[in-house]
């Protein structure tokens, strides 16, 4: 029944997915449940592709095909059936309170249950990486710009100064705000 397939669903996994979907992200369910009860909680959660009855080796064969149809991707899970496609994954995410061997084979643990987290994570690392391009870009171009302006007699020692000590200043400066993505 719809009522008992919402109480399985876990709280926010329909916001959680919806999320993820106004992000441009494909949202597949590999698990080794019956076809017909994971038909079931996919379409009440909004998740794109369901492959169901899937052993361990199984679901790295699926992730193997979602590779190469989506390019990198991301597994979440909790069980020890799990852990061999969680460090397969280019990103790997244990829940919290799932199984030591997932938490010992995931690259991130989310330290509960709730499926939000794993949109917050998504957040925080594009965040960051955003934050990582522009020093990587501020850096390089303000050193080509002194470089530039050396080479034809206009930019001083100091300039040079400023383009490795004030630039490095400034990029720590900037990078620092990644202690505060938590926020997101």
């Amino acid at each position: 029944s719809e009522m008992c397939i919402r109480d399985r669903l876990k709280e926010d996994a329909v916001a959680a997915v919806t999320s993820l979907k106004k992000m441009n992200l494909t949202t597949a369910m590999l698990t080794g449940d019956a076809a017909e009860s994971a038909q079931a909680v996919a379409r009440a959660a909004g998740i794109d592709e369901v492959r169901a009855k899937l052993l361990p080796q199984d679901k790295l064969n699926e992730l193997g095909r979602l590779r190469k149809q989506y390019g990198g991707v991301m597994f979440v899970g909790d069980g020890i059936n799990d852990a061999p496609v969680l460090a397969g994954a280019d990103v790997g995410a244990a829940m919290g309170s799932g199984a030591d061997a997932a938490i010992e084979a995931a690259d991130v643990v989310l330290m509960d249950d709730d499926p939000m987290k794993i949109v917050k994570a998504i957040r925080i690392a594009k965040k960051c990486m955003r934050i990582v391009y522009e020093n990587i870009y501020f850096a390089i171009g303000i050193k080509i710009l002194c470089l530039i302006l050396g080479a034809l007699g206009i930019a001083n020692m100091w300039a040079a100064i400023f383009a490795d000590v004030g630039v490095m200043i400034l990029a720590v400066l900037n990078a620092i705000r990644t202690l505060f993505v938590k926020n997101l």
